[in-house]
């Protein structure tokens, strides 16, 4: 198959290897569509305030600029950018969708931070919402755990403040890009 052409099958099992070939070339080459589309969707956060004295973006900005401040790998402060990402969909389930989101792109413990952050966060509000702020126990001894309490306690819950010296979009686009370069996994 030439470049410009597609798969002519209406149904995978009718599908060959030199189909299935072609589009695995089109797809790689296709790859930076994913930070893109990451980084449009982080846009969008923008319009989502909920309450919060900041919208969704700037808390996520604060977020992944107090995870670089603290000396954070670039996984860990992309997935800090990334955090509520599912917001945009469902606040109920966001850090499930924000971490599916980032899994095949950074290592299981950052991921796993991200997929259970609520429980960790929870401690500093789910008494107040009638809720067990306790939940962080039911993680204790996983490999995951420090990370996760690093993140929850030290920078998403502290994200607030509209007058914090914020890192711009920008300045974390280039970081975007390298982590959705390449899944590690699928």
């Amino acid at each position: 198959m030439t470049e410009h052409e597609v798969a002519t099958f209406t149904a995978m099992d009718h599908s060959t290897q030199e189909q299935w070939s072609h589009i695995a070339t089109e797809t790689m080459a296709h790859q930076p569509r994913v930070a893109e589309t990451v980084l449009t969707m982080l846009k969008g956060l923008e319009a989502i305030t909920d309450g919060f004295a900041v919208n969704q973006l700037v808390h996520s900005l604060q977020t992944a600029t107090r995870a670089e401040e603290a000396g954070a790998d670039e996984e860990v402060i992309v997935a800090s950018l990334c955090h509520d990402l599912g917001k945009a969909i469902s606040v109920a389930n966001h850090p499930k969708i924000a971490s599916e989101i980032l899994r095949p792109y950074v290592r299981a413990e950052v991921s796993t931070m991200i997929a259970v952050h609520q429980d960790f966060q929870g401690k500093h509000y789910y008494e107040f919402l009638g809720m067990d702020p306790n939940l962080r126990q039911n993680h204790v001894g996983k490999d995951y755990y420090a990370l996760a309490e690093q993140f929850a306690d030290d920078w998403d819950q502290t994200s607030f403040d509209p007058n914090y010296p914020t890192e711009s979009l920008e300045h974390f686009e280039p970081m975007v890009r390298r982590v959705f370069a390449q899944p590690r996994s699928l």
